[in-house]
């Protein structure tokens, strides 16, 4: 899937918006830790199985991972707001990518397990890196080989841009998702090494037909 989710400008965001943010995020996450799993997937369930009608995944699938996101991020918030700005999370099928800026490798290794302590998970990919978190401008940058990707993504026929999800940090471009093909994923890396700015590019993607889909 492509998502154009980024939760804040990482350490930067003005006080009256992140306080709606954090109010929106206390009240979805106390229904997730009231209700339990169940309450997680309703969150935007109806959204998400609408998307995930297009998928390579089922919608059944879409709804638990919806559910996972939901109770990392509850986790995050509970642990620390700074974690909780500063990291992303990414599910697909129970794969968990971990991106964005941690201060301490404490803090690495701490993210890492309460995303395998969510029901569900399969597997964790800790992409997280020991910095301090960037300025607007850097932002800006990943924003904008963001967005020139997921646009050279859409005008072309021969991937199906729907089941990848695209966040860049740094100007490291994170690739996650399902490629109906090998050509497909080649074509979909080559397009992100060749956007401006672009420093590197990791791969999370699998293939439809990749046991590790059904294992």
């Amino acid at each position: 899937m492509m998502d154009a989710r980024r939760k804040l400008p990482r350490g930067q965001w003005p006080g009256r918006q992140w306080s709606g943010r954090l109010y929106l995020c206390l009240a979805l996450t106390a229904l997730a830790g009231g209700l339990g799993g169940c309450a997680s997937a309703v969150i935007g369930a109806g959204a998400t199985a609408g998307v995930a009608v297009a998928q390579e995944r089922s919608v059944g699938q879409a709804i638990d991972d919806t559910a996972i996101l939901a109770d990392i991020n509850h986790d995050l918030l509970k642990r620390s707001e700074v974690l909780f700005i500063n990291v992303d999370v990414e599910v697909v099928e129970g794969r968990v990518l971990l991106t964005g800026n941690v201060k301490l490798p404490a803090n690495r290794v701490d993210v890492a397990r309460m995303a395998w302590q969510a029901k569900g998970v399969r597997e964790v990919l800790n992409e997280l890196e020991i910095r301090d978190t960037g300025g607007l401008q850097d932002y800006a940058k990943d924003v904008w080989i963001t967005t020139q990707l997921k646009v050279k993504f859409l005008g072309d026929t021969e991937i199906s841009a729907i089941n990848y999800s695209i966040d860049t940090l740094n100007g490291v471009v994170y690739l996650f998702g399902i490629a109906q093909s090998q050509k497909e994923l080649d074509r979909a890396t080559g397009h992100a090494r060749n956007v401006k700015g672009v420093v590197k590019v990791v791969s999370h993607v699998i293939l439809k037909t990749d046991p590790k889909r059904n294992s």
